[in-house]
């Protein structure tokens, strides 16, 4: 037995060298370990207590997706939720915290499906709200399956912010 028999290349074609694991000859294998992947990965920061979206708030992940953005003036929280409607969504300020809940229902009835991707049930997310949020003075405007809560900040906030010339 010659060194060569021992690399496990393809056999009959010396000229593309292909180097095989045993779980990816295997459809199944390979399907096992992918998911095992993706458990892990899943499940990694499950014991961590919540997870900082930048420094002022705090936001567990999860259903309706999610964008928070500063001006001088105020906060803005968007949320995507497609097919839904106004009525389906609460929104309510207490204490520090926003809290936007409500439940995505089915079109259709369940004995129809063969398989579906898409997210039905109930959610809630929590963000935790800077302590210079004018929170009696909050809008919200949900327009195309986006929902704006649009929170102005006080007046000190306001005159704390100061803009600094860059100079050369």
């Amino acid at each position: 037995m010659s060194v060569r028999d021992l690399i496990p290349w393809r056999r009959g074609n010396e000229q593309t060298p292909t180097v095989y694991r045993d779980a990816d000859r295997n459809p199944f294998l390979a399907l096992h370990r992918e998911m095992n992947r993706l458990f892990d990965d899943a499940f990694r920061g499950f014991d961590s207590r919540w997870p900082a979206l930048g420094s002022v708030f705090s936001d567990r992940g999860g259903w309706p997706s999610m964008e928070i953005a500063e001006t001088d003036k105020e906060w803005k929280i968007s949320a995507e939720m497609p097919g839904m409607d106004e009525k389906d969504i609460e929104i309510l300020v207490d204490d520090d915290t926003l809290t936007v809940r409500g439940e995505k229902r089915s079109e259709v009835d369940d004995r129809d499906k063969q398989f579906s991707e898409r997210y039905y049930g109930r959610f809630e997310r929590r963000v935790a709200l800077p302590p210079d949020v004018e929170t009696d003075r909050a809008q919200a405007r949900f327009s195309k399956g986006v929902l704006t809560v649009t929170l102005p900040k006080t007046e000190t906030a306001r005159s704390r912010v100061k803009r600094i010339a860059i100079s050369n």
